[in-house]
């Protein structure tokens, strides 16, 4: 499986550098700080001044260097002669961006020897450019296929070979190959590991009752569409809000259980957690088009003034609640109609769109956050009125946080609930996919596939409380 060859040139000579130099910022925040690329790269693109042209190489070079972090140490471990972790930092995120120039961008390679090595010399001094030049000029010595087999040979087995290769740590790769198991897709998961590490389309959705989706209009969600070239952002900001950037996924698990079936006025929902809104804009809008009437909460008081941002556009108000989502379930019993439960999770879904994700998390993340989840769900079960659905939506298709919740909520409760076809509401939302969010682990769950349906890895369960 080969690194997807870039799609963008360089740009000006006039700017590039300054462009290298915000990437090589934003992954070392990433690494020092835990920020988020996608949070920080727009802030620090604006604050340089880049253009637009700049800026797409600037995002370019850091979510590829991203992406292909483990393919890429592995790489100048071996030119090297070093363990990428007793490299400076900011020195390895130079040679980080200049293995991807070399090896999956279309940059001459003079320049991204020589410009990486000026930002390993502004990063550690001149013996660290002396080193970073002779580290490139080995890498540049070769095209990816060839790095590929050379770092295949000295990986300890074939899962840490398909990780050098594929960039997935070597525990991910085995989560994903169950998790592809149990859809019955277990020969595909080259082709999920090549999807996470492609660059999305941007897709965005028009909030119903407020705007209408412009062309080219996406292939699943019936208020999605393609984001015009240049700043989607521009976009936003011209709807007042009601257009905005969304996955197609989130917008369809959202929609599942907006239009679940009729809305009747007077119904109440609840957004439990809803940060950072933007599945609790498309659910407001729904709501209050049909006459329900929409409450969110969200844990987090940054992330909960992001929600109510989101929520700007809306033509009434909605109430957001800063409350620990379990604590806010238990104080109001059997109130709600509909609560959708987009439960805190690893965020293997989304390796397309936060590639540091997959090198943040580890193992030991997942059992404190399924303790979490299965009792957001349990929650939202007490919260519901007798007739009632919860949806329980994780981006990550990891089973632990999927149909292993699922199957502990129907153990622990099963004679007060039951489990809907998530797979055909789904289905009775979408435009165009007589296959879409397949049936999981022999249950009525759904789980969509970025190689599949070119969206997030969304999973999806409906749980109608039944008395």
């Amino acid at each position: 499986m080969s690194a997807p060859r870039g799609r963008r040139q360089e740009p000006s000579r006039a700017t590039v550098q300054l462009a290298r130099q915000v990437a090589a910022a934003v992954l070392r925040a990433v690494e020092v700080d835990d920020a988020y690329a996608n949070l920080l790269l727009p802030r620090e693109i604006e604050r340089a001044g880049l253009s637009w042209e700049d800026a797409a190489f600037a995002t370019e070079l850091t979510y590829g260097a991203l992406r292909r972090r483990g393919t890429y140490d592995a790489i100048i471990e071996v030119a090297s002669g070093r363990a990428a972790g007793s490299i400076d930092g900011g020195v390895l995120d130079a040679l980080r961006l200049g293995a991807h120039q070399l090896l999956g961008m279309r940059v001459a390679a003079h320049a991204a020897v020589n410009e990486s090595v000026e930002l390993a010399r502004r990063a550690s001094g001149r013996g660290a450019a002396g080193f970073a030049n002779a580290v490139l000029r080995r890498i540049a010595a070769d095209d990816i296929d060839a790095w590929h087999e050379r770092i295949a040979q000295t990986a300890r087995s074939d899962d840490e070979a398909i990780s050098r290769r594929a960039s997935h740590p070597v525990w991910i790769v085995r989560a994903l190959r169950r998790s592809l198991a149990a859809a019955g897709r277990a020969g595909e998961l080259d082709a999920l590991l090549e999807a996470d590490n492609a660059s999305p389309a941007v897709t965005m959705a028009a909030l119903p009752g407020l705007a209408d989706p412009l062309e080219p209009r996406t292939r699943l969600s019936p208020v999605g569409f393609r984001a015009p070239s240049g700043d989607p952002e521009a976009t936003v900001r011209e709807s007042g809000g009601a257009r905005r950037v969304q996955d197609e996924g989130s917008q369809l698990v959202a929609l599942a259980l907006s239009r679940l079936r009729p809305v009747r006025a007077g119904e109440r929902w609840l957004d439990l957690c809803a940060g950072p809104g933007g599945k609790t804009a498309l659910l407001a809008a729904e709501a209050q088009r049909g006459g329900a009437l929409l409450e969110a909460n969200e844990v987090v008081p940054a992330r909960a003034g992001l929600v109510r941002r989101a929520l700007e556009a809306l033509r009434e108000p909605v109430e957001v609640h800063e409350l620990d989502g379990r604590d806010l379930a238990a104080s109001r019993p059997g109130v709600f109609d509909r609560i959708l439960v987009d439960a805190p999770c690893t965020g293997l879904g989304a390796l397309r769109r936060r590639p540091e994700a997959r090198w943040r998390k580890t193992p030991s993340d997942v059992p404190e956050l399924v303790e979490l989840q299965t009792e957001l769900l349990s929650g939202a079960i007490d919260a519901l009125a007798p007739g009632g659905v919860a949806a329980y939506v994780t981006c990550s298709p990891h089973l632990s946080e999927t149909t292993g919740v699922v199957r502990e909520i129907l153990e622990r409760r099963g004679d007060e609930i039951e489990l809907l076809d998530a797979s055909e509401a789904l289905r009775a939302v979408s435009l165009d996919d007589p296959e879409l969010g397949e049936r999981t682990d022999g249950l009525p769950v759904a789980q969509l596939w970025p190689h599949r349906q070119r969206t997030d890895a969304m999973f999806l369960a409906l749980v109608r409380r039944v008395r």
